[in-house]
């Protein structure tokens, strides 16, 4: 399984990407889980300029996404989003292996 990027999202990283003057041959967004928040484990999104040896590298929207071996036990099949809207905006991240999420929306347990 991969990790998808919507178009939304894709647009998103694309902008941010300009703006860090990332080269987008080889750059990308890292995805990864860490421990912590109030459900056990909190997403973290960071643009890099390349990907690590270990990580897994996905193509979508147009992003590239790299993830480390661990992080993807736990982002496997996730879709990240990005929502602009009353609520606010921001990314949102829908993992089918959460099993339970936290009110912030970036906070999760399996």
């Amino acid at each position: 399984m991969s990790i998808a990027v919507s178009e939304k999202a894709a647009s998103q990283v694309q902008k941010l990407m300009e703006q860090e003057k990332l080269p987008s041959a080889s750059s990308g967004l890292r995805v990864a889980v860490k421990g912590g928040g109030c459900s056990g484990f909190s997403y973290s999104l960071s643009l890099a300029e390349a990907p690590t040896e270990k990580d897994q590298v996905f193509e979508s929207g147009g992003v590239r996404v790299f993830v480390d071996p661990k992080s993807y036990l736990y982002l496997s099949g996730m879709t990240l989003d990005f929502q602009d809207g009353l609520m606010g905006k921001g990314f949102v991240f829908n993992n089918p292996n959460a099993t339970k999420t936290c009110g912030c929306g970036s906070s999760f347990g399996v």
